[in-house]
């Protein structure tokens, strides 16, 4: 059962912990062993510990799970769904896994997910006490630089074409009073255009709020938007105003929205088409002036299809609609924000450079976590490779196994895997056609050791064309002149 695990330390305002493992031993001694540095949360289960964390007012900086979790303890599919969810609590949360299932395949799914190290079991206390300590400094760059992410289009770093029509885009619906729905993959940085939306609107002075619509029960999420009066519920001591309150007339963004209970839509609805909502326990509306921006990354037409989602809920809020691309449609803007999060980091990491082969990698792999997932790596390296140059084999080992080359509809792909791709929503042909000719003229020039005569040859193309292509595709230190 989840059970705070007090610290004994009270003077101090320490960090906070969630400790999921379902061996009471283990969270017994890891209780004792790091309550003086932690106040130390406790669960046995993946359900135990969303349970416990709903019911706290400040969520802790820090988890520390295990993979092998009930009902299925000898498979690792309850943590990788944990670390899923906590983040959907909190996006700045940093999660370490300590798991005895610890081959590199669940390793990288982990790391890909977004936890930001992995610990094997057994480990040594003085280890992951200096690793969680770790996590806490990485914290405080983020916290210290937070302005980084919101000065002009800092927010939304890249060259290529799709990340400026991206600004543009928003940009241009900053100051329409008509909610927006954002959608895209998970870490691809939905968060940041709702931020934008909002910097740019005759709004931006007024309050930004976001709720995660899948962090709460449907009783609780529905109390966390609109409000309740004093003894609406069990627990409620006091009344409390909600979301749409305390927005004012600003912006309101619920990240997540496709998770959002189906009982609770039909009250949303109205939100969206007259500004009223009822606080719980009372019996006259009130009015709201915010403006609604919503994200998801779930395909919200299947959802509707499937009953999950309102159909007169999804035509309201998609409005008007951005699609954020995934990091591996745009070209080379990792490049970009590999250097931004090294300044961001700089204080807490070692710099370094990739040899053009390991740029090479990175430019054929697929980034299934997009940039979050960019991010970690560059926290990973940073702190692991001191010597700064990282080759092929250390930048191999961060990243998710059989992604840096993956299949591509056309290319031995089936119609039914070409039919999944024109159905998302974000699918634009120039974007994937870009792709698949980067990939195929970066293992040309791998294979020919960066000689762009030789890798002409392997492309079937003669030189000229291949340097034209080369310098259109940002490719260019990838080869020598020869």
């Amino acid at each position: 059962m989840a059970r705070p695990q007090k610290t004994s330390n009270l003077e101090t305002r320490l960090p906070g912990l969630i400790l999921v493992d379902d061996d009471p031993l283990i969270v017994e001694s890891l209780g004792f062993v790091l309550g003086a540095d932690f106040e130390v949360y406790t669960a046995n289960s993946r359900r135990n510990a969303k349970t416990l964390l709903q019911g706290l007012t400040e969520l802790p900086a820090l988890a520390l799970i295990d993979l092998g979790l009930p009902p299925e303890p000898h498979v690792p599919d309850e943590g990788f769904a944990l670390i899923a969810e906590l983040l959907a609590f909190n996006r700045s949360m940093k999660i370490l896994v300590l798991s005895g299932q610890s081959d590199r395949s669940n390793i990288q799914h982990a790391l890909t997910l977004g936890a930001v190290d992995f610990v094997p079991k057994p480990c040594d206390a003085d280890l992951l006490r200096a690793r969680l300590n770790h996590q806490i400094l990485i914290l405080d760059a983020e916290q210290g630089d937070a302005t980084s992410f919101h000065v002009g289009d800092e927010d939304l770093l890249g060259d290529s074409p799709v990340m400026q029509a991206l600004r543009d885009t928003a940009k241009r619906f900053a100051n329409t009073p008509f909610p927006v729905l954002i959608d895209g993959e998970s870490g691809c940085g939905k968060e940041l255009v709702a931020q934008c939306l909002h910097r740019e609107s005759d709004r931006a002075n007024e309050p930004l709020l976001t709720i995660n619509c899948a962090a709460f029960t449907a009783d609780l999420l529905e109390a966390q938007l609109f409000g309740h009066v004093k003894g609406a519920y069990t627990g409620a001591e006091k009344a409390r105003p909600g979301f749409f309150e305390d927005a004012k007339d600003g912006t309101l963004f619920l990240d997540e929205v496709g998770d959002m209970p189906l009982e609770l839509q039909t009250k949303f609805l109205r939100v969206l088409e007259n500004g009223e909502y009822l606080p719980l326990g009372e019996t006259r509306a009130r009015h709201s002036n915010a403006r609604i921006v919503a994200a998801t990354n779930r395909d919200l037409r299947e959802a509707v299809r499937t009953g999950a989602f309102r159909q007169d809920l999804f035509h309201r809020l998609s409005v008007l609609t951005i699609s954020v691309p995934p990091l591996r449609s745009r070209g080379r803007d990792w490049m970009l924000l590999l250097e931004h999060f090294q300044n961001l980091y700089a204080g807490t990491i070692k710099p370094f450079t990739l040899v053009p082969a390991a740029a090479a990698l990175l430019d054929e792999y697929a980034f299934p976590g997009n940039v979050r997932e960019l991010r970690n790596i560059v926290i990973r390296i940073g702190a692991r490779y001191p010597d700064g140059h990282i080759g092929v084999d250390e930048l191999r080992a961060e990243l998710e196994p059989d992604m840096a080359a993956p299949e591509m509809p056309g290319v031995g792909g089936s119609d039914d895997q070409i039919a999944a791709q024109l159905g998302n929503p974000g699918f634009q042909l120039d974007d994937e056609v870009a792709h698949l000719e980067r990939r195929f003229i970066s293992v040309a020039l791998r294979l020919s050791d960066g000689k762009l005569s030789k890798a002409a040859r392997y492309l079937g193309v003669n030189r000229t064309t291949l340097y034209s292509k080369v310098s259109r595709l940002g490719l260019g230190e990838n080869y020598d002149d020869s």
